[in-house]
């Protein structure tokens, strides 16, 4: 099956939901297992950049391999975020419209009458 050009989140999601039916992998994907998945996922994408400097970590799209593995990481992290946020029910496109609107009121804008902001640190996954 070929995507769109544009592909959207949905036929994304819809793709992988038949990808796994298709396997008849439904009974592995449960919220639970599915999160552990996401977190591997996560954590090889991380691996990518462990132990480089800041400077080396900003050059790894001009390599083409790592740029590769960082592009296929960066798959399997939203694969497996979507195919989670199917089993719980969650929106992903809202319930990140809803947090940055929250996150908005909580971290005004330094000098728009909320404070400084410097003792704010910048973490949206609060």
């Amino acid at each position: 099956m070929t995507e769109p050009a544009d592909p959207t989140l949905e036929s994304l999601r819809q793709r992988l939901t038949a990808f796994a039916a298709a396997r008849s992998w439904e009974p592995f994907h449960t919220p639970k297992n599915l999160a552990a998945a996401l977190t591997v996922e996560a954590g090889e994408l991380l691996e990518i950049f462990q132990w480089l400097t800041p400077e080396q970590a900003a050059a790894v799209m001009s390599d083409p391999d790592r740029a590769h593995r960082v592009r296929d990481e960066v798959a399997d992290v939203l694969a497996y975020l979507l195919q989670f946020c199917t089993a719980v029910g969650v929106d992903p496109l809202t319930a990140l419209a809803a947090k940055i609107d929250r996150n908005e009121l909580r971290f005004p804008v330094p000098g728009a009458g909320g404070g400084s902001g410097a003792d704010v640190k910048p973490d949206v996954g609060e």
